[in-house]
C-alpha cells in the first residue's frame, strides 16, 4: 500500500526563483516524511480564495511570502504569540477541522542562525536594526527574548520606527534615531532588514558604528554579495554574511510545526551555499538565484 502524500505550497508573488521546494524536499528525504511541495504565484487580490482552494484540495500547510504576510495573518483562524506580535504570517498549519493556524518563524529562524550557526551571543550585546517594515516586526520580539543591552531602530522615515518601537513598549525599550547621528557609536551586531541592498540603494551609513568583533548580518540573500554584506567587509566587521541562514532555519521551524520533527539544517545551508558560491572572497557567505527578501 503507497503512503499517502501530503501537499505543501509555498504562496508568493512573484516566486519563481523561491527555495523553498528544494529545502523542504530535503527536509522531507531526511526526516523520512512522504510531502510533495509546490511553488505557487499568488497575488494579494487572489490570495483568500488560493488559500480556500488549496485546504479544499486537501493541502496541509502553506508558506507565505511577499507580499501576502500581513493577509496570512487575516486569514488565520488563531496565531501564535509571535504572529501576533508581528501582525503577520509565514507559515499556515491546516487544522483537522480546516481551520488555519499562522505562526510567524522569520525571528526564531534569525536567532538561531545567528546563536547557533554562527555562535554569536546576543545577550548584553548592542544592536543596530536598520528598517521599520515587515521584516523588522517579524524579528523584533524573538531578538528582544535575547536580552540585548541595547536595541536601537533607525529607518529613512524615522515615523515609521517610532510606531513600531511603540508597538513593543510593553515588552522593552527601543530606542529610535536617525542613522546620521549614529556616527562613533559601536555596534556588536548591524541588522539590514531592509530590501535596499539588493538594488545597492543603501541609505549613507555613518563610520564609526562597527564595534571591534561586529557581525553584519543581511536578512536578504542573492546570487553575489548584497551592497549591505559588501559594506560590512570594508567597514571592518569581523564577519559579514547573508540570510541563507535565516531562509533554512525559519523553513525548519515551518516543517517542524507541519510534521512534528525538526530537520537538520546544517547540510542544507551548506549545499545552498556552495551551490551559490561565486567568485568573491572575503567573509561573504552568498546565496544564489536572483536577490530576494522574503526568505522564501
Amino acid at each position: 500500500m503507497m503512503a499517502t502524500i501530503d501537499l505543501y505550497a509555498v504562496f508568493g508573488y512573484p516566486i519563481d526563483h523561491s527555495l523553498s521546494p528544494d529545502i523542504h524536499v530535503r527536509f522531507a528525504t531526511e526526516t523520512g516524511q512522504s510531502i510533495r511541495y509546490d511553488r505557487r504565484a499568488v497575488t494579494l487580490d487572489e490570495f483568500a480564495d488560493a488559500v480556500t482552494g488549496f485546504v479544499e484540495q486537501g493541502g496541509k500547510g502553506l508558506n507565505c511570502t511577499v507580499p501576502l504576510k500581513e493577509a496570512a495573518y487575516t486569514v488565520s483562524d488563531h496565531t501564535s504569540p509571535r504572529a501576533q506580535r508581528a501582525r503577520a504570517v509565514n507559515t499556515l498549519l491546516v487544522c483537522p477541522d480546516g481551520q488555519l493556524y499562522g505562526d510567524n518563524t522569520d525571528g526564531s529562524g534569525l536567532v538561531r542562525d545567528l546563536t547557533l550557526n554562527l555562535s554569536v551571543s546576543l545577550s548584553g550585546k548592542n544592536i543596530l536594526l536598520i528598517g521599520a517594515g515587515g521584516a523588522s516586526r517579524g524579528i523584533l520580539l524573538p531578538l528582544l527574548e535575547q536580552q540585548p543591552a541595547r536595541l536601537l531602530l533607525t529607518n529613512r522615515t524615522l515615523a515609521r520606527a517610532e510606531q513600531l518601537a511603540a508597538e513593543f513598549a510593553d515588552f522593552a525599550c527601543i530606542e529610535v534615531q536617525p542613522l546620521a547621528t549614529l556616527r562613533g557609536t559601536g555596534f556588536d551586531l548591524i541588522l539590514n532588514a531592509t530590501s535596499a541592498s539588493l538594488s545597492s540603494d543603501l541609505p549613507e551609513l555613518p563610520e564609526g558604528i562597527v564595534a571591534p568583533g561586529c557581525l553584519c548580518y543581511d536578512l536578504a540573500y542573492g546570487s553575489q554579495p548584497t551592497a549591505f554584506v559588501e559594506w560590512g567587509l570594508r567597514a571592518g566587521a569581523d564577519k559579514s554574511v547573508d540570510g541563507i541562514g535565516m531562509l533554512v532555519e525559519q523553513a525548519a521551524d515551518a516543517f517542524e510545526l507541519w510534521r512534528g520533527i525538526r530537520p537538520q539544517t546544517a547540510g542544507v545551508i551548506t549545499w545552498l551555499r556552495n551551490r551559490g558560491r561565486g567568485s568573491g572572497g572575503g567573509s561573504w557567505e552568498s546565496g544564489l538565484l536572483p536577490a530576494a527578501n522574503g526568505h522564501f
